[in-house]
């Protein structure tokens, strides 16, 4: 019967500890100030694929989906447009078009090496001035770019039937647009109503 009891006893002094531990740490809320938000209080593992995922977003919209506004054209000349893609735009062209990532290692999987890259202005031109909401009198500039992509495309598929396919000459053709805004004086000048 003592023995028992010891061994209730040691069950016990252990969860009274573990729970001070707990209390004292400051993590699940159980101690002074902490506000306990119940089941949602506990970590949930997340893959990490989706903060990856976010990360491309924020990189596309921070640097490639905005349109900028900028100062009048200047007259006597028609304006140039803004620089040609980068290379890193192109790839991201590419990727939306042929993707790649996804693959399961040592099963499927495929890659890209000796990439080329040239780019052509293919258009170049002018909206005539109008009125933007939250803009104002401006002018839309288009430039279109026509980006061709060489590169030597290696796929490994290892099952049912362990085999690499290597296309050596892969080309894909990539449109890209860029657009951005020139400010302008007064569309239509303002005339007072006749009352």
């Amino acid at each position: 019967m003592t023995r028992i009891m010891n061994t209730n006893l040691v069950r016990i002094s252990l969860c009274m500890i573990a729970l001070v531990t707990l209390a004292c740490s400051g993590c699940y809320g159980l101690g002074g100030s902490n506000i306990n938000i119940g089941f949602l209080g506990y970590p949930i593992p997340v893959s990490p694929y989706y903060q990856w995922r976010q990360e491309q977003k924020f990189h596309k919209k921070e640097r490639y989906d905005r349109v900028p506004i900028l100062g009048p054209t200047t007259s006597g000349g028609n304006p140039v447009a803004l620089d040609p893609p980068s290379d890193d735009e192109v790839m991201l062209a590419l990727e939306q078009a042929r993707p790649i990532q996804g693959g399961i290692p040592l099963l499927w999987e495929t890659q890209r090496n000796d990439v080329r890259i040239i780019k052509e202005k293919i258009a170049d031109y002018i909206d005539p001035p109008r009125f933007y909401p939250l803009i104002g009198p401006a002018q839309l500039h288009h430039a279109h770019y026509k980006c061709t992509i060489y590169f030597d495309e290696r796929t490994t598929v290892g099952y049912p039937v362990p085999h690499t396919l290597h296309d050596k000459e892969a080309i894909e053709v990539v449109y890209i647009d860029h657009n951005h805004f020139h400010m302008v004086g007064d569309v239509e000048p303002y005339t007072t109503p006749n009352l």
